[in-house]
């Protein structure tokens, strides 16, 4: 599909940016673009080094079916589970799983990252969420889709977009964005706020999550309808 060396480009671009960003060890991570018009997104293939990656590497799926539809090399393990999000979640355009460290220490203790300051509260309107646990029957079943699913059941009744990530439970993190480079920042942004929170919450085992009127002020004042942030 040469219409979509573009998407590969960005892709690419966005994996090997995760890559140099140390949230990721070995390739224990993965990143994906969508392009909803033509009905495809464009993910890391499986298993091949960052500084391995080009373009021509990017695996193209339908959204539609999940199956392959451009691409010599086999996909991400966790392709399904970014069907799934592109699926439920229509606004996003590019997704990002890591195995971050003080994220996953959070997935792994079974906790949501609480939102203790005003740098969680820029990014996220609210806690960063956790899945439930995935069922003997889901894991061994089709799992990488179950995952998918468990994080569309956390978010129902949520705005994707307020909220632009999840703890899969016992896992890793799932990040999201307007494209694929906006999900790794959010996946930058995921695991600074769990450091932050694991520090604050060592120093003092009783510090509380902020009021929600500073946390909407935060949020609203760079994702709101009425945002002051950044340039016009």
């Amino acid at each position: 599909m040469p219409e979509l060396n573009e998407l590969r480009e960005q892709v690419c671009e966005a994996n090997c940016f995760l890559g140099r960003t140390g949230l990721v060890q070995l390739t224990w991570g993965n990143v994906s673009g969508v392009d909803r018009a033509r009905g495809v997104f464009v993910i890391k293939p499986s298993g091949v080094p960052y500084q391995q990656l080009e373009p021509k590497h990017m695996v193209a799926i339908s959204l539609a079916s999940g199956r392959v539809v451009s691409g010599d090399m086999n996909p991400s393990s966790d392709t399904p589970t970014h069907l799934a999000l592109y699926q439920a979640f229509p606004d996003i355009g590019g997704v990002t799983h890591t195995h971050s460290e003080y994220a996953t220490m959070f997935a792994q203790a079974n906790r949501e990252i609480p939102c203790m300051g005003t740098t969680h509260a820029d990014h996220f309107h609210g806690p960063v969420p956790l899945t439930r646990q995935l069922t003997k029957e889901e894991v061994d079943g089709d799992y990488e889709a179950n995952t998918g699913k468990v994080i569309v059941e956390r978010f129902k009744g949520m705005t994707a977009s307020h909220v632009p990530g999840v703890l899969v439970a016992g896992h890793g993190v799932f990040t999201w964005g307007r494209n694929a480079s906006e999900s790794v920042k959010n996946a930058i942004a995921t695991e600074t706020i769990a450091k932050m929170a694991f520090g604050a919450l060592i120093m003092n085992p009783a510090s509380k999550p902020i009021p929600d009127y500073l946390l909407d002020r935060h949020f609203l004042r760079k994702h709101g309808p009425n945002a002051t942030y950044g340039q016009r």
